[in-house]
């Protein structure tokens, strides 16, 4: 028990917000998240959040959004791995982006697969992620 609240703790630096998405918790109270998972969540938020959508921030987010319609190619993934690490390293204080590795997701044409690579600098743990990123829908357009 005693190692258990050590550990909790300890952890306390990694941060603590609101659960993405916004829910309740058990005891009908708005759920938080805390540690690991709280970066985890911050990450999936500035990949979600376009540059402009914030109006007290209007410079929080990802460039990747700029990629919509953009043609399924090499550049594409190269500027789709570019944004993203630029976002993260710039929002997202708490971590060192090791690789941003992007790829066509298997059998969906328009799908990129972003897998994040990162280490949690106060830890030195690492993880690593993936974001699907979708170019276009199915039909061809959002």
């Amino acid at each position: 028990m005693y190692q258990r609240m050590r550990d909790i703790r300890d952890r306390e630096f990694l941060g603590r917000g609101l659960a993405f998405p916004l829910q309740y918790d058990p005891r009908g109270g708005i759920a938080l998240t805390r540690g690991e998972s709280e970066i985890e969540q911050a990450i999936r938020i500035v990949l979600l959040t376009a540059p402009g959508e914030r109006v007290m921030r209007p410079e929080f987010g990802c460039r990747i959004h700029e990629l919509v319609f953009a043609p399924h190619d090499p550049a594409t993934e190269s500027l789709a791995a570019y944004y993203v690490e630029q976002a993260l390293r710039r929002w997202e204080p708490r971590i060192t982006v090791q690789d941003v590795i992007v790829s066509p997701a298997s059998r969906r044409d328009g799908v990129l697969m972003i897998e994040i690579r990162y280490q949690i600098k106060d830890t030195h743990d690492e993880y690593s992620i993936v974001h699907p990123f979708y170019l276009t829908d199915e039909e061809g357009a959002l």
